[in-house]
């Protein structure tokens, strides 16, 4: 699980750790036994597609999607020819209301990545279908890291934090630069408490643009049948 080259200066060092020794070994005896999501080239796709000197805004995610096909290592981002999960239309009903977002097809987050918001799920593992069965054994640690490493960028960066585990990672933001956006879960369960209405996509660029950076553009294309 080699960690992309340009997060190697901030956080290069979790791979010398013996939590992540362990965590190695348990990621290779699961794969080794069960199916596990995503696959090993994808599971840091959420720093590989978003350098670190690139980040802008950071949503917090909690576990992989844990159905065959859909997991691609981005926070409640799904492969091209995978209908959108329950959150995930969530979201583009909020981004609607809030920005007008025309609705696309698919679920694909990449673009958003590629503009420098970081998709980053806590646990970035999961048994197929088992949900939450790879937390506790050492991506937590790993991935509180990274948000620690993004806390200390020098340019100020907009966290997105859907629901009460996200929140929780606040603490680990104490740079008084940084946003920081609370809003419930864009979950069907939660998503009409507050989620629905929190204007958090022109709020982040809102933020961005007061502190001179250029903007996201949330608009996504829809993709050909093909899916490319």
């Amino acid at each position: 699980m080699p960690i992309p080259e340009s997060w190697l200066p901030v956080i290069g060092e979790e791979q010398n750790k013996p939590y992540y020794h362990e965590l190695y070994r348990f990621v290779g005896d699961e794969r080794r036994k069960h199916v596990v999501y995503p696959p090993g080239p994808d599971v840091f796709n959420a720093l590989r597609y978003t350098p670190y000197d690139r980040v802008r805004v950071m949503v917090i995610g909690q576990d992989p999607y844990h159905d065959a096909g859909q997991a691609h290592g981005l926070a409640f981002s799904v492969l091209p020819g995978v209908p959108p999960p329950p959150s995930l239309l969530n979201i583009y009903k909020e981004l609607h209301t809030d920005v007008g977002f025309r609705i696309p097809k698919h679920g694909c987050l990449v673009p958003w990545a590629e503009q420098g918001v970081l998709l980053l799920n806590a646990v970035l593992t999961v048994r197929a279908h088992q949900a939450n069965s790879h937390q506790g054994k050492g991506w937590e640690t790993f991935t509180d890291s990274v948000i620690r490493a993004v806390d200390r960028k020098a340019t100020p960066v907009v966290f997105l934090l859907w629901g009460s585990y996200a929140q929780r990672k606040a603490e680990l933001v104490t740079n008084p630069q940084h946003v920081i956006l609370k809003a419930p879960h864009p979950s069907p369960l939660s998503a009409t408490r507050g989620f629905f209405g929190c204007r958090h996509f022109s709020k982040a660029n809102a933020a961005l643009a007061a502190a001179g950076l250029p903007p996201i553009d949330w608009q996504l294309v829809d993709l050909d049948p093909a899916g490319g």
